[in-house]
């Protein structure tokens, strides 16, 4: 109990001493403020910068394989196309089945057929992205319902002209109407809609959701039937045909130790039959794992740099520590003459400096709680502040105190105490 109470006195004595020079204290904390709130500040954007695309792709499944089609550079560089020939490229019907027959590692494929229509809806008109695909579709690229229900298999028995639309493409198409039971005209076809869907953009680099503000959903037998496998289309003056039977194809594997293996597979197979190469395959668990470890490598970046600020702190607070051991060389040397150790002297300053590192932690966690936050509201770029940041920071900034402190109360508690009392 003695004992606690002397350490209580102690912390006392520390803080009156800073205290005494209360200006000089707080430019000294505040290295350690801006280091300890940047650290926080960087990391927490830094987190939410890659939660985004990280939580974008897992959306798209870690069993998931994607393959798209892609003109290849012949198609893409060639002037041998005659007028009014169609350009014929991507992937075909036999390779969904192919996959699906060939890989006993494979659960189920869906094929992904797209075409662009415009879609009116009384005097509402407007282009719409129509995506022919099968109801595996919304279980393997998970899509909350917003109203009504998305494609059944009895769509595709009795091959209904029924559409699913996209939440902004609703708002957008059909205002403030009621939306399910509304008849859709898709080029020259009518539509029933008959449910819509939450929207998720595409997540660029390498894997194209087919999910944008635009996109309607039908049954892909049914978008074979009514407008086929060529298309045509009108870029910059140039008109355009193409051939292509499917646009994508998702595959979903058993399990994820045979996602890469299978899609090797895969890639092996489709280059026996292709003989151009006029498609893409994405794994999204590969770059699951590539962009976790640029997480991790962007979050080492950024506390490296936020941490200099902290050791530029650390260095302000042993520079004025040992400017106060030259100040106070008379009072420590009286300390010793009436019977003080050296190692209260130590005891003394590291008080002292934790004191000031401490307190420059907890109003550092303040402003890095606080600038995230102002990042959010008025950039709206997403932040997340985790604990580990938190304790991490305040840790660090604590045991700067002790590190830099330790020098400056080593060298006090040395002092001659004769040549101390003479100080003036």
């Amino acid at each position: 109990m003695m004992r606690f109470i002397k350490h209580i006195r102690e912390v006392q004595l520390g803080i009156k001493n800073l205290l005494l020079h209360k200006l000089r204290s707080f430019l000294t904390m505040l290295g350690v403020v801006f280091g300890v709130g940047s650290v926080i500040a960087m990391l927490a954007v830094g987190e939410g910068a890659s939660k985004e695309a990280l939580d974008r792709i897992r959306k798209l499944g870690s069993h998931n394989i994607i393959i798209s089609s892609i003109k290849s550079i012949e198609e893409t560089t060639t002037t041998n196309v005659r007028p009014g020939m169609a350009s014929i490229y991507g992937l075909l019907y036999e390779d969904e089945l192919r996959i699906k027959e060939s890989f006993k590692t494979v659960r189920q494929t869906v094929p992904v057929k797209e075409v662009r229509k415009e879609g009116r809806l009384g005097e509402r008109a407007m282009e719409l992205r129509v995506i022919g695909t099968t109801p595996s579709w919304f279980e393997l690229v998970n899509r909350p319902i917003v109203a009504g229900r998305v494609l059944v298999p009895l769509d595709f028995e009795t091959r209904a002209n029924v559409v699913v639309l996209t939440e902004h493409g609703v708002r957008r198409l059909l205002a403030t109407k009621g939306t399910i039971g509304q008849t859709l005209r898709l080029g020259g076809e009518y539509f029933e809609v008959v449910g819509i869907v939450q929207n998720a953009g595409s997540i660029g680099g390498d894997i194209q959701t087919p999910d944008q503000e635009i996109d309607a959903y039908i049954p892909i037998v049914v978008a074979r039937e009514r407008f086929g496998d060529i298309f045509s289309k009108n870029v910059a003056g140039s008109f355009t045909r193409e051939q292509v039977e499917l646009h994508q194809i998702i595959v979903e594997v058993t399990d994820t130790d045979e996602v890469e293996s299978t899609a090797a597979g895969i890639e092996a197979m489709l280059k026996k039959f292709h003989k151009k190469v006029d498609y893409k395959l994405s794994v999204p668990l590969a770059l699951l794992r590539q962009a976790e470890a640029t997480k991790r490598t962007f979050n080492i970046v950024l506390g490296s740099i936020a941490g200099i600020s902290l050791l530029v702190g650390g260095i302000g607070i042993m520079n004025i520590m040992l400017a106060s051991v030259t100040e106070r060389t008379r009072e420590i040397g009286i300390r010793r003459a009436i019977g003080a150790k050296k190692k209260q002297i130590i005891v003394q300053f590291l008080i002292e400096t934790i004191v000031l590192s401490t307190t420059g932690g907890l109003i550092g966690m303040g402003l890095g709680l606080l600038i995230p936050f102002m990042i959010t509201v008025f950039a709206g770029m997403p932040t997340v502040v985790n604990a580990f940041s938190l304790i991490l920071s305040l840790g660090i900034s604590m045991a700067v105190g002790i590190i830099f402190g330790i020098y400056p109360a080593v060298r006090a508690a040395n002092l001659d105490p004769i040549e101390a009392l003479r100080h003036e």
